[in-house]
């Protein structure tokens, strides 16, 4: 527990810091392309692109495939030095050939994406494009050199590193409101400086972020070198189970592609793709902080406990970690969705669009803990190197999110859409994570369901409670109207007001159920705080 609990605060502050510094680099980038405006949209379709073959890159092959199979190399007589050499040398090829292909199909891309853009828009976003799409390669190296350093139990410079991205993106976003007198939210106005300082700022902050991993390289003990050699260490079996994972994220791409051009449909004067995507940046953020930085450690305990064939380990893992993940993860849901408001106002440019934006936060928070149960489930198959399981369960979560996209699309009015697409996707991710636990409880027995499923309802149960308080002392502070909602600080601020009210009453509310799981998540969330 102890390792895992170092390497969690290492990830988490790591964690915390990034998203932070995320948050303000959205908000600077609001101010220089407005939070619900035809630009700002073009925009968010065209840096999405890379952000996709990241997805597929990271999810989709590297984590499900490559952690595994590094924490097997180790027992080789070089501790994986050939390995690791031949699989990155592989990477580095195949992303410069994806880079290339994505570079000249840019402008059916952006069509794909975004079919009910105007003509001007695709025009726009195109633009975008050739100055984003590079970031696939720097993004897939980041990605490839990050997990290489996690299998390592090298947990901090792959959370740290995006830091770096943000404090560039903040610079260059700034320079642009003052170069170019910022928000420039119509089309028109966009000229191909104006492009290439928003575009490349975002590029380079992606370049930074990859560069930095290479100076923590040697702490991984290990000596890279070009080889070519592709022979003999296992690549074919890596691509036998990569072929089901990459089938996996494309379904995902897919589904993704669908929401997209419905959501493009409400594009200009109503929340579309780049509320959407601010909406899931704060929906991400105690995802990222808690599940990730908690259930990283664990995926790597979890990996060993499988490859040495120790089961009733890994049915300990899979429980302790949802329960842990669970006591965090419930409370900041519903502190976030009583704060939807001012939490919104921080990356809109009035009151009147965060009351509109804050039901797209509300939806998506409707699957933030069964993703979070997911999580866990979902990389336990990929620990016994089953990627086959989990394809199935996501095509049918995939084609659940299209079909309700393409529902929302014909059923919503514009300023519902948004909303609506969000919440179709939520219920689909509730149905993908029954069907995988019980697909998982098929392949181990009894995984401990009933024990954090019990475990989970009495972390609700504290909840609704706190978020009553959290509600109460919203309407204190003026609710729509309040100062809360006055600004983007403000916003943050009156949020952080609301969260933490929820999550003292919480905790008093544990306490006085006598919550076992109470005292070893205090223990580690006062990891969190500085020495004295």
């Amino acid at each position: 527990m102890s390792s895992i609990g170092r390497a969690s605060v290492l990830i988490g502050a790591g964690t915390i810091v990034s998203r932070v510094s995320g948050l303000l680099r959205t908000i600077v980038l609001v101010g220089a392309i407005g939070a619900i405006s035809g630009a700002g949209d073009a925009f968010a379709v065209a840096n999405q692109l890379p952000n996709n073959i990241y997805a597929i890159i990271s999810t989709g092959l590297l984590t499900a495939v490559v952690v595994p199979q590094i924490v097997k190399a180790a027992a080789h007589v070089d501790g994986g030095q050939a390995f690791i050499s031949k699989l990155f040398t592989l990477g580095t090829v195949g992303l410069l050939a994806a880079t290339a292909l994505a570079m000249i199909a840019a402008p059916l891309l952006v069509q794909m994406y975004a079919s009910k853009f105007t003509l001007d828009q695709l025009a726009l976003s195109t633009a975008f494009a050739y100055w984003c799409l590079p970031q696939i390669f720097f993004y897939g190296l980041y990605a490839l050199l990050g997990e290489i350093l996690n299998a390592r139990r090298v947990f901090g410079p792959y959370t740290w590193a995006p830091i770096v991205n943000n404090l560039v993106s903040i610079a260059g976003f700034g320079l642009f409101i003052l170069v170019f007198n910022g928000p420039q939210e119509r089309v028109a106005a966009w000229t191909p400086g104006m492009i290439a300082v928003l575009g490349g700022t975002a590029t380079a902050g992606i370049v930074v972020q990859t560069l930095v991993l290479l100076f923590f390289w040697r702490r991984a003990g290990l000596a890279l070198r070009p080889d070519f050699q592709w022979k003999g260490v296992g690549l074919r079996h890596i691509g036998r189970l990569a072929g089901w994972t990459f089938l996996m994220v494309v379904a995902g791409q897919l589904a993704g592609i669908v929401q997209s051009n419905v959501l493009s449909g409400a594009s200009g004067e109503d929340p579309a793709i780049f509320a959407s995507q601010n909406a899931w940046l704060l929906f991400m953020l105690p995802y990222s902080i808690i599940v990730l930085s908690i259930g990283t450690p664990y995926f790597t305990q979890l990996s060993e406990h499988a490859a040495a064939g120790r089961d009733d380990e890994v049915r300990d893992d899979i429980s302790r970690s949802i329960r842990t993940l669970g006591l965090f993860i419930v409370v900041s849901t519903a502190a976030l969705a009583v704060a939807a408001v001012p939490a919104s106002r921080i990356f809109t440019k009035s009151p009147e669009q965060a009351a509109a934006a804050a039901p797209v936060l509300l939806c998506f928070l409707v699957c933030l803990v069964p993703l979070a149960v997911l999580f866990v489930v979902q990389r336990t198959f990929y620990a016994y190197n089953d990627t086959r399981t989990p394809f199935f369960f996501t095509l049918l979560q995939c084609a659940l999110v299209a079909g309700g996209a393409v529902w929302a699309g014909a059923g919503l009015d514009r300023a519902e859409l948004a909303a609506g697409v969000a919440l179709t996707q939520s219920f689909a991710s509730v149905v993908q994570v029954v069907v995988a636990t019980a697909l998982l409880h098929r392949r181990l027995g009894s995984i401990g369901t009933a024990s954090w499923l019990f475990a989970l309802g009495r972390f609700a149960l504290a909840a609704l409670p706190a978020a009553a308080a959290g509600y109460g002392v919203w309407l204190l502070l003026g609710g729509v109207e309040g100062w809360t909602t006055g600004s983007a600080l403000a916003g943050a601020a009156g949020a952080a007001i609301i969260g933490t009210v929820v999550l003292a009453v919480y905790i008093c509310i544990l306490a006085v159920l006598r919550t076992p799981e109470l005292a070893p998540a205090l223990a580690l969330g006062r990891r969190f705080l500085p020495k004295r």
